[in-house]
């Protein structure tokens, strides 16, 4: 399939990078790739150009043999979203590394955000879970499962919109990758079934969506924090903790929804990452016309429908990311 689509031929160029890109300066690295922030010679434009390291990539990939699993570049050229970041083009580069050429997005990442729990943070991230789910859901109508969903996988951009940025786990959602045994991912956003080495499907990715929310109101996880697979493994039947003992004035709708997808048992959890993300939009519109009402009350006659917002929840109504945006 991936072959009909992308064909052969880019198996084969090679292309030098260094006269390509003008590399302006390194601005991240995870653990299979580096990204700069270049300007493409070809284009005129400022892209990040990310170069996945070959042995890495090589030994990541082995896992999957004989199961013609697509590669990071075929992934993110079928993603065409909002809140997902842009990918223009993949190859390789003269010493056979691939190389994918992205849309740069000028702004800081969730996970920092997470951590700082400033006034942006509150401010926003209702707004950003909704586009955070929006995204995985386009993810998961193209039939992918994700297997890293977390903040640092997640930029907000100067224009407060969330994009996912990072693909390098991905696997197509059929039954021969659903497969219990490979366990990949950041472990304190593993779904149960996934570190048991049971079967897995997309709802796996619901999981780790919810643990994201709840520490974007919490700045912490629903249980004690795991770096490994092994400590991961015991508490994984522990019950989490209600986030709503933690931030007791939590939206009881919001805090239901992050609960849900928060159960051990994937059948118990969400289905749909969009019936999850139907429910944060439904208690954002009812916070909207709550604070309406509040603000016309407290000007007396002026109709509500006439009031400016500047409550926390009404920053989703000034979207700015593009006009096929769904976060509002």
């Amino acid at each position: 399939m991936f072959e009909k689509l992308f064909g052969k031929k880019k198996l084969h160029d090679q292309t030098d990078i260094s006269r390509r890109f003008n590399l302006i300066g390194r601005v991240g690295q995870g653990s299979m790739s580096k990204v700069w922030k270049a300007t493409d010679l070809q284009s005129g434009r400022t892209v990040a150009l990310k170069v996945l390291d070959k042995e890495k990539t090589a030994k990541f990939e082995e896992r999957f043999r004989g199961l013609h699993k697509p590669s990071e570049g075929e992934v993110a050229m079928s993603l065409n979203h909002p809140n997902i970041v842009k990918t223009h083009e993949f190859g390789w580069t003269l010493e056979d590394e691939m190389f994918l050429v992205m849309e740069f997005v000028e702004g800081v990442g969730l996970s920092l955000l997470v951590d700082l729990q400033n006034e942006e943070m509150k401010r926003y991230r209702l707004r950003y879970m909704i586009q955070i789910g929006e995204a995985l859901q386009h993810f998961h109508q193209q039939n992918w499962i994700h297997r890293d969903i977390c903040p640092r996988n997640v930029m907000i951009s100067d224009e407060k919109c969330a994009k996912m940025i990072d693909f390098g786990l991905v696997v197509p959602n059929t039954p021969d990758f659903r497969k219990p045994g490979n366990r990949t991912g950041t472990a304190s956003y593993m779904a149960p079934e996934l570190i048991k080495r049971q079967p897995t499907d997309q709802r796996l990715d619901i999981f780790s969506y919810a643990v994201t929310c709840f520490e974007m109101y919490t700045k912490r996880f629903p249980w004690d924090a795991a770096l490994t697979i092994d400590a991961v493994l015991q508490h994984i039947n522990k019950p989490p903790v209600q986030i709503s003992t933690l931030i007791p004035a939590i939206d009881k709708q919001i805090s239901a929804a992050i609960m849900k997808g928060l159960e051990a048992n994937p059948d118990q959890r969400w289905q749909k990452v969009g019936d999850m993300v139907g429910e944060f939009r439904d208690a954002e519109q009812r916070l909207v016309r709550l604070a309406r009402e509040a603000a016309a009350k407290a000007k007396g006659t002026v109709s509500p429908s006439l009031i400016p917002i500047t409550t926390s929840v009404s920053i989703s109504l000034l979207c700015k990311c593009s006009s096929k945006c769904k976060c509002v």
